[in-house]
């Protein structure tokens, strides 16, 4: 017997989630198993446990741009931050922003807003004085205010759903949440099977470590249940292998 549940209907198979859009508007219907929110596989990166300078880090953080290129990652978000106007002009926060590609190219078209990094590592050294940036660990660091966006491009897959909860006191001073994580399919995995003759051992052992730690459609919704009711919530899996997400506050 299936029981009506906040923003969907619980089945004896998980919840039918029924408020979700994905990026074309159109209503979408999908059943949420809840085995497919235990079956995340949060292992450690090689890339992660690396010295910054070493080589084969070095390397694999030129492979990883270029794979976030070639899947049109910065560019989607980029068409969010467009498409959310007022929100982006009260200033953009990036989450595990790295080495802070992705602020600059936000700084550069969007120059009158206030652009912001967030990461565990100091500010790279060649970064822009209109970019400020924050080092830090999510999971303890009182949020920085004043922005209307918080984006993350493949950050939140590093935590096991445990270790989430620390979004609950990021979520409510922002408006609007744009999201990009890897698609856990097995058609991503096969892609990337495809590229590996074109990666050193480092990305090619990572690329799929990620993708066990990835989310499909649902899952964040149902792991934020106690948000989620308010917040508009856009759900996409695109082709090859991104799960792509963006919260508007109600």
């Amino acid at each position: 017997m299936a029981q009506q549940g906040g923003d969907g209907v619980i089945t004896p198979f998980g919840v039918l989630q029924y408020s979700l859009r994905n990026e074309h508007s159109q209503l979408v219907c999908h059943a949420v198993d809840r085995k497919l929110i235990e079956s995340r596989q949060v292992l450690p990166e090689w890339l992660d446990e690396l010295p910054a300078n070493d080589p084969r880090a070095q390397r694999s953080r030129r492979e990883l741009r270029w794979i976030n290129a070639l899947m049109g990652n910065e560019r989607w978000i980029l068409r969010q931050l467009h498409a959310h106007p007022s929100a982006t002009m009260q200033g953009v926060l990036e989450l595990g922003a790295g080495e802070g590609h992705l602020c600059r190219k936000i700084q550069a078209q969007f120059p009158r807003s206030r652009v912001c990094g967030f990461d565990l590592l100091d500010r790279p050294k060649d970064l822009s004085a209109s970019i400020e940036w924050q080092s830090g660990d999510v999971t303890t660091v009182a949020p920085p205010r004043g922005f209307g966006v918080i984006v993350a491009n493949l950050f939140l897959h590093h935590f096991p759903d445990t270790a989430l909860d620390w979004c609950s006191a990021w979520l409510p001073h922002v408006s609007l949440l744009v999201l990009n994580e890897p698609l856990r399919r097995p058609s991503s995995h096969r892609w990337g099977r495809f590229l590996r003759p074109l990666l050193h051992d480092v990305t090619r052992h990572d690329m799929h470590v990620s993708i066990d730690a990835g989310f499909v459609r649902g899952e964040l919704p149902t792991l934020w249940s106690a948000l989620a009711a308010q917040w508009d919530i856009q759900e996409a899996e695109s082709w090859p292998g991104a799960y792509r997400s963006v919260w508007r506050r109600k």
